[in-house]
């Protein structure tokens, strides 16, 4: 009956816009003018009005509402939700905050019962990440609101004021991250009607060309370097470990006998030890000559075995990365060479296996991807071949085709 007296009923802005410019009546939904529309005081509409749906959970006793742009948009989403309601997969709106929701999400994937689209527990250095942002824009900007009450455009206009306050592209994508995982399971626990966080118009992302050394300039950087940190920079260089996985590495993880390394662990600073980034985190990385130079040299040196860390600085303790990098930046400058970071010697490492032929899919396991359109949306640029080259080949191949059916 609620459900029936809300659909029929004429809202207050029916009643003072002129009935010649009343738009049809449809069941459960209204038209929403603007605020400063003339129609508000009984004039002729000048606004491009929306549309309210409404449906009706009898089992929670609420009506879900939604407003969108259009009236075919509006009957579309109301069809759907009343069958969802019949079905049980859709409930009325919930009553908690987003803040709220923030925080029963902190403190999910803190006792690990709530996990990432890949079913594995969230990095600390993500939860750090994430927890940052909505403690410095989420909270303070929509930590009021209901969960079910935020809309898409209110999620727009959000992205907007970030990116006024002069904060970059990338930065406005990852705030909003922690906001998206919310209401994507808010969306599967049917504690919202829609994602409002889909659909965005947000800001290119234009990311820096990436710094690459070639062989004779990667030789060049570890032979400009104190024999105790060789190793490590020849580990990214020619290993392509991340960051995380260089500092996790145990003697016991370098086969050098079978020229493997098992990357097992990484590392992470305020966590130590945990599993790698992903399932194909965990592999095996072959050890190129030239590596397994310097990884004998540094083993001899150090005295390490088993359970003893590869990478430790010269009094005995784990090398810290910031001590790292500037050292061997101050050496690099005098030196007249370019320095290169950590994560740009892993870029590095890719482009060389690519340079000496190994396949993509190789390439896509020794660096620990996910899958190898992760590698191809990386490093695609790299591969060899050209449109002459590509065309050669399909003529070769025509031309031999033709000569057979002849």
């Amino acid at each position: 009956m609620r459900e029936l007296m809300s659909a029929t009923a004429t809202s207050p802005d029916q009643r003072t816009e002129p009935r010649s410019l009343r738009k049809p009546r449809h069941e459960g939904i209204n038209v929403r003018h603007s605020r400063r529309c003339a129609s508000s005081e009984g004039g002729r509409c000048n606004c491009d009005p929306g549309y309210q749906a409404q449906a009706y959970s009898r089992r929670d006793g609420k009506t879900l509402r939604q407003t969108f742009p259009t009236l075919a948009a509006a009957k579309a989403w109301r069809a759907e939700a009343q069958t969802a309601i019949r079905r049980g997969t859709l409930r009325g709106p919930s009553d908690i905050t987003i803040a709220e929701a923030c925080d029963a999400w902190e403190r999910g994937v803190q006792e690990g019962s709530i996990r990432n689209r890949s079913g594995d527990p969230y990095k600390p250095s993500v939860i750090r990440g994430y927890s940052q942002s909505i403690r410095l824009y989420i909270k303070p900007e929509l930590g009021s609101r209901k969960l079910s009450s935020l809309s898409r455009i209110d999620v727009q206009d959000f992205a907007d004021r970030l990116l006024a306050t002069g904060l970059d592209p990338s930065t406005v994508k990852n705030t909003l991250k922690p906001l998206r995982v919310i209401y994507r399971r808010a969306l599967a626990r049917s504690e919202v009607a829609i994602n409002p966080t889909s659909a965005l118009e947000l800001p290119a992302c234009r990311g820096r060309r990436l710094r690459v050394a070639d062989p004779a300039e990667a030789a060049a950087l570890i032979e400009a370097l104190p024999a105790a940190d060789r190793a490590v920079w020849g580990l990214a260089l020619y290993a392509g470990l991340r960051r995380g996985e260089l500092w996790a590495l145990r003697w016991e993880d370098v086969d050098l006998e079978a020229g493997v390394i098992h990357v097992r662990r990484a590392w992470d600073d305020k966590e130590g030890e945990i599993e790698p980034k992903s399932e194909a985190g965990t592999r095996r990385v072959p050890i190129a000559a030239v590596l397994r130079r310097f990884l004998v040299e540094h083993k001899l040196r150090q005295g390490g075995d088993g359970a003893m860390r590869v990478v430790i600085d010269f009094d005995g303790k784990m090398k810290h990365s910031t001590t790292l990098t500037e050292r061997a930046h101050k050496i690099w400058r005098k030196a007249g060479l370019n320095p290169i970071g950590l994560h740009e010697c892993r870029h590095t490492f890719a482009s060389l296996m690519i340079a000496a032929g190994v396949n993509a899919k190789a390439l896509s396991t020794y660096i620990g991807h996910a899958s190898i359109s992760i590698t191809m949306d990386r490093y695609g640029h790299l591969m060899p071949g050209s449109e002459a080259e590509a065309a050669g080949s399909l003529n070769a191949y025509l031309e031999s085709a033709t000569e057979v059916v002849g």
